[in-house]
């Protein structure tokens, strides 16, 4: 079981002691989710923070055994002004995740693709007019963030009978800064031309890959998240999921070979560790 670099009390002092006032820090918690902060601020990408999936699984042929250890309970993130959730599988939207930090933020703003709505209020019991909407290349502003929808396929672009997408990343712009994150996708057609004008600051990509005999919906390999980091001209890309599930991980080394050969900027980050960027 990988242990994480800080979790509980230690990973919350180190939240709780970051200020600046021009620049901002990131937390990895584990799969794709991610903890920003920035001006007093916190923006939490897709967390996952329950043992829900490998319960679910766990007397199937298709056991979702965990890797890591969760960094922190989620009843704990009690400060959270927006959270995200991109698409509907259970490592992004995650009742026993979401719903504790839903209760334990009054005033929280939670953001989904439009299509999802019903479905999302379903699986956390929250009322249908509660989460933010937003479909690809519309944008909503919180607290100083501006959060900007982006298709994903994963494996497809696909939409709804509106023509709503149902699965999302997001650019979430502040101050002087963007951050993409991709929720799950493949590299499809015009990907690049959506996200080269956002001079993205950090773009975070999946690296697990996609490969049929998983039997689920796969990612950018780590090689195609090399090459797409620069080719939108990111500054600096972080990988995401791996090292949760067995069956569905990733070397993150073969990442960092893949950056090194394309010379795109990286940082790996260890679970439950920051990195702050001014």
């Amino acid at each position: 079981m990988i242990r994480p670099k800080q979790k509980d009390e230690t990973l919350l002092n180190d939240i709780r002691a970051f200020t600046s006032e021009t620049g901002f820090k990131v937390w990895w918690l584990g799969q794709s989710g991610f903890l920003i902060k920035w001006q007093g601020k916190h923006l939490l990408f897709d967390p996952y923070l329950s043992d829900s999936l490998s319960v679910k699984y766990r007397h199937t042929d298709k056991p979702h055994v965990r890797m890591s250890e969760i960094v922190i309970p989620p009843e704990k993130l009690d400060f959270i002004d927006i959270v995200t959730s991109s698409h509907n599988h259970t490592d992004h939207l995650d009742a026993e995740t979401l719903m504790p930090v839903l209760k334990a933020n009054p005033g929280i703003r939670f953001i989904i693709p439009e299509a999802n709505r019903d479905f999302v209020a379903d699986r956390l019991k929250c009322p249908i007019d509660f989460p933010i909407g937003l479909n690809d290349g519309l944008s909503c502003e919180h607290h100083g963030f501006t959060i900007t929808g982006i298709p994903a396929a994963h494996n497809n672009l696909e939409r709804n009978e509106k023509g709503e997408c149902r699965f999302m990343g997001f650019v979430a712009r502040f101050g002087d800064f963007a951050v993409y994150h991709s929720g799950d996708t493949l590299w499809f057609d015009g990907l690049e031309a959506i996200l080269r004008p956002f001079q993205v600051d950090i773009a975070f990509l999946p690296i697990n890959g996609n490969k049929p005999e998983r039997r689920v919906a796969g990612n950018l390999n780590p090689d195609e998240a090399a090459r797409l980091g620069k080719v939108i001209g990111a500054k600096c890309v972080i990988p995401h999921h791996y090292h949760m599930f067995e069956f569905n991980t990733e070397d993150p080394g073969n990442f960092i070979a893949a950056c090194e050969n394309y010379s795109t900027p990286y940082r790996v980050l260890e679970l439950g560790e920051g990195w702050s960027r001014n």
